[in-house]
C-alpha cells in the first residue's frame, strides 16, 4: 500500500509560514536528488515566475571536493515554496544566491538546511527580497555542523526590503554547531530604502523613481553575483522589479 505523507500544518517548523491552502494542492512535494561526485562541479538556476502554486524539494549530495552553485529567482504571483537540503562532503563548495520579488498577496518561500558532515566545507548563502503590497516573503535556513566537521566556513545573508508596511519579511537563519573549529556567520536585516541614499540621489539630478530603481537593482543583484548566467537572472529579476514599482 502506498502512503502518502501528511500535509504538514502551521506547527511544523519549516511550514509555519506556508498557505496550507495552497500547498494542498501541491502536495505531496517530490524529492528532486542532485548528486555532485567527488572533485566535480555542477550548476542550476530556478526561475519561479507564475501564478499558479508551486512547491519544489532539491536534495543536493555534495561528494569530497564538489561544488555546487545554485541560483533561485522566485517571482511567482502565487505560493511558490524552494526547500533546499545540501549535504556537504570534506572541502566541497556550496553557494547559494536568491531573490524574491513579491507584490500583490504573493506567499513566498524559501527553506533550507545546509549540513556540513565533514571538515573544511565552505557553504555561502545571499539571500534578498524585495516585497509590496500585501506580499509575503520567507526564508528559514539553517546551518548544521557535525560532530569532526573542523575547518567548517558557512555564512547567511538575509535581507528584504519592504515597499509598503503591509507587506511581511519572515527570517529565521540558524547555525547548529558541534564541531570547535569552525567559522559561522549570519546576518539578518528588514528595512525601508535609506531616504538619505535617496535624498542624495535626487540631489544630482536623478529623479525619485529612477533613484528608487537603481538602488534596489543593485540590492537584488547581490543575490547573482559569480552566476554563470547572472546576466540573465538580473534581466528577469530588472523585469520583476518594474512590475513591482
Amino acid at each position: 500500500m502506498t502512503m502518502t505523507a501528511a500535509l504538514p500544518t502551521h506547527r511544523d517548523e519549516d511550514f509555519r509560514y506556508a498557505d496550507l491552502d495552497a500547498l494542498a494542492g501541491v502536495w505531496p512535494v517530490a524529492r528532486e536528488e542532485i548528486r555532485v561526485a567527488a572533485g566535480e562541479s555542477g550548476a542550476l538556476a530556478i526561475v519561479l515566475d507564475g501564478a499558479e502554486s508551486v512547491a519544489r524539494h532539491l536534495v543536493i549530495e555534495l561528494g569530497d571536493g564538489a561544488s555546487f552553485d545554485l541560483r533561485v529567482l522566485n517571482t511567482g504571483s502565487g505560493f511558490a515554496r524552494i526547500a533546499v537540503d545540501a549535504r556537504l562532503g570534506a572541502k566541497s563548495d556550496f553557494t547559494l544566491g536568491a531573490a524574491q520579488l513579491g507584490g500583490s498577496t504573493a506567499n513566498l518561500e524559501l527553506v533550507t538546511e545546509v549540513a556540513h558532515l565533514a571538515p573544511d566545507a565552505v557553504s555561502r548563502q545571499v539571500v534578498r527580497s524585495v516585497l509590496g503590497q500585501e506580499a509575503i516573503g520567507t526564508y528559514l535556513g539553517k546551518v548544521a555542523v557535525a560532530r569532526g566537521a573542523d575547518g567548517t566556513d558557512a555564512s547567511q545573508s538575509v535581507r528584504a526590503m519592504l515597499l509598503d508596511r503591509t507587506a511581511t519579511a519572515n527570517a529565521r537563519p540558524e547555525l547548529e554547531i558541534y564541531a570547535d573549529d569552525v567559522k559561522c556567520a549570519h546576518g539578518c536585516a528588514v528595512g525601508e530604502l535609506d531616504t538619505n541614499a535617496l535624498f542624495y540621489m535626487a540631489q544630482r539630478g536623478l529623479p525619485p523613481e529612477t533613484a528608487k530603481r537603481l538602488m534596489l537593482q543593485a540590492f537584488v543583484a547581490e543575490a547573482f553575483v559569480g552566476a554563470a548566467d547572472g546576466e540573465a537572472l538580473d534581466a528577469a529579476s530588472q523585469a520583476a522589479l518594474e512590475a513591482l514599482l
